[in-house]
């Protein structure tokens, strides 16, 4: 567990943990949001509202400003690395795919790089794999 003045990764990535957390914390990503609108749209008691938005603070990973939320500048890292994890996870069956093939062990580099680039079309998600050897 890495600690980084006083934030460590484990506190970072279970105050986006639950589905709630991780839908106000994409919320506010997309843009500063008014705490009165987040509250009204996510369907939030006060008290949960209020504990999300603490624990994401403490995380280091949100701020208010004038009643509104936005992204840390570590918010920011957070947020594009939740967005590689969401296209590894809608690639999923892709990614099985190269799996079973490489498992083959009768690939080389260029084939392999070859093959990823045929079967997806994330790019992030390509260079991820492609720089993995």
């Amino acid at each position: 567990m890495s600690i980084i003045e006083g934030h460590s990764v484990e506190d970072i990535l279970q105050s986006i943990s639950d589905g709630k957390s991780l839908d106000l914390f994409r919320s506010i990503a997309k843009g500063g949001v008014e705490s009165e609108v987040l509250k009204e749209t996510k369907g939030l008691s006060k008290k949960q509202f209020y504990t999300r938005t603490s624990q994401l603070s403490q995380a280091g990973l949100i701020r208010r400003r004038k009643g509104s939320f936005s992204l840390t500048s570590l918010g920011v890292v957070v947020y594009h690395a939740q967005l590689v994890i969401e296209a590894g996870v809608s690639n999923y069956w892709k990614l099985k795919a190269i799996d079973s093939i490489e498992s083959s062990g009768q690939i080389v580099e260029q084939e392999r790089v070859k093959i990823i680039k045929t079967i997806l079309d994330d790019n992030t998600v390509q260079n991820i794999l492609v720089a993995q050897r």
